[in-house]
């Protein structure tokens, strides 16, 4: 499909969303002629007002004139002067995929690389344009591939994707303009109305009266009902703008594998796929496991520190296998890119170019000027001032210390129900004695619950609660140990973080736990675990 036709798509689209609403806007204005002309004016004054105020998020969201611009993403500004050879292969890129380079180039934190275009009068005259790279994208891709994904993002430019994107974007805020405008006003009703029945319920009981219950099922049902009709012409909207996203994507793609090669197209696909995956898992578990304990990793290592996992020998071999077995459907009908797998499918499917993929002469982060550099200046860019403000630390200390400010967290129901239960300090031993006065089940009882728990009583009120109060003791055991030096976290780039534990531990843990929740609760294993008083001081 051409542009001029996708142009045209678009419009008419956008067209309809105006016809629907149109149409309305008549059929309220009819109700409320006709109401005027054969009703008593009370009622017609009535029903008139209520019309109105169904008619405003119609009207809020035809006459949204404006699509909200592309600000920018969070990122770092660089300038030709600053990455002279990332500009370099930029430019060379554009020029190859056959279209005008971008006004900005900005790095961001992300696994990704996009494209955007300011266009003006809905795409109909050009914009500024702005290219997104991620440096966790660079830290993981070869040059070449790198020149892939950049050729693929160019291909949207030179097929005009970003300029018709603004006539789309002005269809699906318009749609959801006023699916939300009609979704809120019900809330709102219904949270009005819920105040005023606990109000009433409130009034009641002090009356010694009994209070009715709180019943909000059908308030607001006038918007919800108006909303129906524009979801489901905003799902049409999504699924028939989507379809064309798609095909914009494969020939994206096609671009890709005519600028850097059909291997390296096909190998670039695969390999952000991969990184997508390591990245998670890197941000979970290792940049933000000391956020707990208010620690950050040293500076330029959040965005840098994924090298590190991708080095790993052990983790190599596990993504080598994801490399080999990528998701092969799509998650959502919405979802602009078709699977990964079809997209290298269908790129193989070319003709062979005669440009394998080979070795590649140079990592894409060689392209960066002082990385290490540029990965401080992304997080000054990035993080929110709180995030700047907090402590580095190294990357062992930063493990363990996340590890236990999220043990010391998830300790705190137990802790806070010890408080509750005993009036004493939250510790372990103090635990312990409450057990050994016949108190543990009383404290138990003071676990968060839920609805089947709250609801049992005797051994099944136990049986429901015993798991967690297990879990409670053991990470107060833990903490213990790790308080006095005898555990710590250990960390590691190939597989996750370990608790180290003194020796014999791991055999006698489960047994002592098992006895001290136990009906008839033996406190005895459990306390023979407990650093002795003489090794918290060290």
């Amino acid at each position: 499909m051409g542009v001029s036709l996708r142009a045209l798509r678009a419009l008419a689209l956008l067209a309809g969303f105006y016809l629907l609403g149109l149409f309305v806007l008549g059929v309220f204005a009819a109700l409320g002629f006709a109401t005027c002309q054969w009703t008593r004016p009370v009622i017609a004054l009535k029903l008139c007002i209520v019309l109105a105020l169904l008619a405003i998020p119609v009207v809020r969201g035809m006459f949204l004139l404006r699509t909200p611009k592309d600000d920018g993403e969070s990122g770092l500004a660089v300038t030709e002067g600053r990455q002279p050879l990332l500009w370099s292969t930029v430019r060379e890129v554009a020029a190859a995929a056959g279209t005008r380079p971008p006004d900005e180039l900005v790095l961001t934190g992300d696994v990704n690389a996009s494209v955007s275009e300011n266009a003006r009068l809905l795409g109909l005259l050009p914009g500024r344009r702005r290219l997104y790279i991620g440096v966790p994208l660079m830290t993981g891709l070869s040059e070449i591939q790198l020149r892939a994904v950049l050729a693929h993002e160019f291909g949207h430019y030179g097929n005009a994707d970003t300029r018709i994107s603004a006539i789309t974007l002005r269809g699906r805020h318009s749609v959801a303009r006023t699916v939300n405008s009609f979704m809120e006003r019900a809330e709102n009703r219904v949270g009005k109305e819920r105040a005023r029945q606990e109000k009433a319920a409130g009034k009641a009981l002090r009356k010694g009266r009994e209070a009715k219950e709180i019943n909000t099922r059908g308030v607001g049902f006038g918007y919800r009902a108006m909303a129906r009709p524009f979801i489901a012409y905003g799902s049409f909207y999504l699924r028939a703008t989507q379809s064309a996203a798609r095909r914009q994507e494969l020939a994206a793609d096609r671009t890709a594998a005519r600028v850097a090669g059909r291997e390296a197209a096909a190998s670039a696909l695969r390999e952000v796929a991969v990184l997508d995956a390591a990245h998670d898992l890197y941000l979970s578990g290792y940049a933000t496991v000391g956020a707990p304990a208010g620690l950050l990793p040293p500076h330029g290592q959040f965005y840098g520190g994924l090298r590190h996992l991708l080095a790993e020998p052990g983790r190599r071999s596990e993504l080598e296998e994801l490399r080999h077995d990528l998701p092969g459907t799509t998650a959502s009908p919405y979802d602009a890119h078709p699977p990964v797998t079809e997209r290298i499918r269908l790129i193989r499917e070319l003709p062979d170019d005669g440009r394998a993929a080979g070795t590649p002469e140079r990592h894409a982060l060689a392209l960066l000027h002082d990385p290490e550099r540029v990965c401080a200046d992304l997080e000054t860019a990035t993080f929110v001032p709180e995030a700047l403000a907090m402590r580095r630390a190294q990357w062992p200390e930063l493990l363990h210390l996340g590890r236990r400010a999220r043990c010391e967290e998830e300790a705190g129901p137990l802790r806070h129900a010890i408080t509750a239960a005993t009036g004493g300090d939250p510790t372990l031993r103090a635990l312990l004695d409450a057990a050994d006065t016949g108190a543990l089940w009383r404290i138990a009882d003071r676990l968060p619950k839920s609805e089947a728990a709250g609801r049992a009583s005797g051994r099944a009120a136990r049986e429901f609660v015993r798991p967690d109060l297990r879990s409670g003791l053991a990470r107060l055991l833990v903490l213990e140990l790790v308080d006095a030096r005898l555990a710590w976290w250990e960390m590691s780039w190939s597989d996750p973080s370990r608790l180290r534990l003194p020796e014999g531990y791991e055999e006698l843990m489960p047994a002592a736990l098992d006895a001290a929740v136990a009906d008839s609760p033996d406190t005895a294993p459990l306390r023979a675990l407990l650093p002795r008083p003489s090794s918290l001081s060290h």
